[in-house]
């Protein structure tokens, strides 16, 4: 991941950046097999103890066959074999210039965008087995679902059903060997341009107001 010279926009504690934004956004999965590169969007659970850098995991419908290009790849050994790259993205929005100062002051400015990312390099498996799976459904459920006044859960369903559904997807373990993260803010600008910035990012859609309250918070 780009990161400019000056080292602002970088996140000191990428896992925790991580743990945060896997709990609420899905994973963009990239992998690179013998049909070129194949993306699938999943929500993953983070385990920050399993292994050094952790272990994210995941499932696919068994009809993508996203997962069956992991395996040829994984089969066909070789540099690259098996790696994958799974990016949570966090709130984004568009930056106008006409909310800084420094516009009125020189009119020397430009656009730009300000996002959060955390992008999880590694090693990819696939898990075929129905005892790790129908857990592990019920972990990804619980998350969801925890918070709501009349939570469903697994065990809603009658034990056949959900055995029929778990054989129709297939599991995945990244193994984690790097973390990148990103948080481009508006940390490069002044204390005015950033005040400006969130003014009107406050005034904007629901993703927009969610920027600002991410730079409030890194202030």
């Amino acid at each position: 991941m780009y990161q400019p010279a000056h080292r602002k926009f970088v996140v000191e504690d990428p896992a925790g950046l991580l743990s945060e934004l896997c709990a609420v956004a899905p994973a963009t999965l990239v992998t690179h097999g013998p049909g070129g590169f194949r993306a699938s969007i999943l929500p993953m659970l983070f385990d920050p103890d399993d292994r050094p850098h952790g272990t994210l995991r995941g499932h696919l419908a068994r009809g993508n066959p996203h997962w069956r290009e992991i395996e040829a790849s994984i089969q066909a050994g070789g540099d690259g074999a098996g790696e994958a790259l799974a990016i949570f993205d966090g709130p984004d929005a568009y930056i106008s210039p006409a909310w800084y100062l420094e516009k009125r002051l020189t009119r020397k400015v430009v656009p730009t965008w300000n996002y959060v990312t955390v992008q999880a390099h590694g090693t990819i498996t696939t898990v075929h087995d129905v005892d790790w799976l129908i857990p592990h459904v019920g972990r990804l459920v619980a998350r969801h679902e925890g918070a709501r006044p009349d939570p469903w859960a697994v065990t809603d369903a009658p034990d056949e059903y959900i055995h029929t559904q778990a054989r129709a997807i297939v599991g995945l373990e990244l193994r984690i060997s790097r973390l990148e993260a990103k948080a481009k803010l508006s940390q490069n600008r002044s204390d005015a341009d950033i005040e400006g910035t969130m003014s009107g990012l406050d005034a904007g859609s629901r993703m927009e107001r969610a920027v600002a309250e991410r730079m409030a918070r890194g202030r």
